[in-house]
């Protein structure tokens, strides 16, 4: 296992973060694992050197961060043997204040997150999506805060545009606050919108970048046919449309093959082999509901592949629409994770 600074932090973690979107509770979506059935999972990350580990207080209404907690105090002996993140932004309770980045919710998120996983504190506390109804000097002073109370070590943020991001950094920083030090977005070989700004924003910050959906829910580890039908019990799950924006991913997925089949290895190590060579990425977040899907991940550090590999796989990308980011209320729908529609 490598280990790497969190872009210019301090904070080290693992080569590789284990999502824990898919541990908690069977009863929230049927691919998810309940802590019985994701212990060998965990287990087996943790036997192979993984450090750093990923939930959200929203994952199975808090039963994620529960199952997570759990597990890693049985898996570690010591607290600071491991990297722990969750996250705040979408509701947690039926009320107006029960959502969202104001004081209140942060405050009151936070507790909440550390009860459910048994700690003290945790290392990494990020901002699931932006608050349009928040002024972001509150968020920052929110999270400022919980810094210097100790309950969080570091503070980063996910899914927003790059002016959005800017604003918050500047807006900490003016006022000597604490400031993000990392991004968590969506990021893959069918989704390299990112690239346009938030990443070279994030290189020139110091900001490490923790990317999430590396294998685009599966699409590029085969989950998908080319006609929408899923091969596995989450792509059967879930709308087609939530992990292919356009036809042209599946010529994607077939450069994927090509060089998988070339290799004799699977679709998946080549695809997250290339996210590991991006100069800005510090840590994907890869989710496992079987111990070959974190084989697959593990062993992808060790691929290395060269520059003509490289651009077969980004030959056959097509712009996308912006995908996983809240949209403004005044430009556009409420509804929770609403995406923009591509430019003319």
């Amino acid at each position: 296992m490598e280990y790497v600074r969190v872009g210019t932090s301090g904070l080290k973690v693992s080569r590789i973060g284990l999502g824990m979107m898919s541990y908690g509770s069977p009863a929230s979506d049927e691919w998810i694992l309940d802590a019985d059935a994701a212990e060998p999972i965990v287990r087996h990350a943790v036997e192979s050197g993984v450090t750093f580990f990923d939930t959200a207080d929203m994952y199975s209404d808090g039963v994620s961060e529960e199952v997570t907690g759990r597990l890693l105090r049985q898996l570690f002996p010591h607290r600071d043997d491991y990297v722990l993140a969750t996250k705040v932004y979408y509701p947690m309770g039926p009320g107006p204040g029960d959502r969202g980045l104001s004081r209140k919710h942060i405050m009151s998120a936070v507790d909440a997150s550390l009860r459910r996983l048994g700690t003290d504190h945790i290392d990494l506390y990020q901002i699931h999506r932006w608050d349009y109804e928040t002024p972001i000097a509150e968020t920052m002073a929110a999270l400022h805060d919980l810094v210097m109370a100790g309950k969080v070590r570091y503070i980063g943020a996910s899914a927003c545009y790059a002016w959005q991001f800017a604003k918050a950094q500047h807006t900490a920083r003016d006022a000597g606050w604490t400031a993000f030090v990392s991004m968590q977005n969506r990021y893959n070989l069918v989704y390299r919108e990112e690239e346009r700004e938030m990443i070279p924003l994030c290189a020139d910050l110091g900001v490490g970048v923790l990317p999430y959906s590396p294998l685009a829910r599966g699409l590029l580890a085969g989950n998908r046919a080319s006609d929408g039908q899923g091969r596995t019990l989450r792509a059967r799950a879930e709308s087609a449309t939530t992990a292919v924006a356009d036809p042209s991913d599946f010529d994607v997925v077939d450069a994927v093959n090509a060089i998988a089949r070339e290799r004799r290895v699977s679709g998946a190590r080549v695809a997250l082999a290339w996210l590991l060579h991006r100069d800005a990425v510090t840590a994907p977040i890869v989710g496992a509901t079987k111990i070959g899907h974190l084989d697959d991940a593990l062993a992808a550090i060790g691929l290395s592949l060269n520059d003509e590999e490289i651009d077969a796989l980004q030959a056959p990308y097509r712009a996308h629409p912006v995908l996983g980011h809240s949209l403004c209320p005044t430009y556009g729908s409420r509804r929770k994770n609403a995406e923009l529609p591509m430019p003319p």
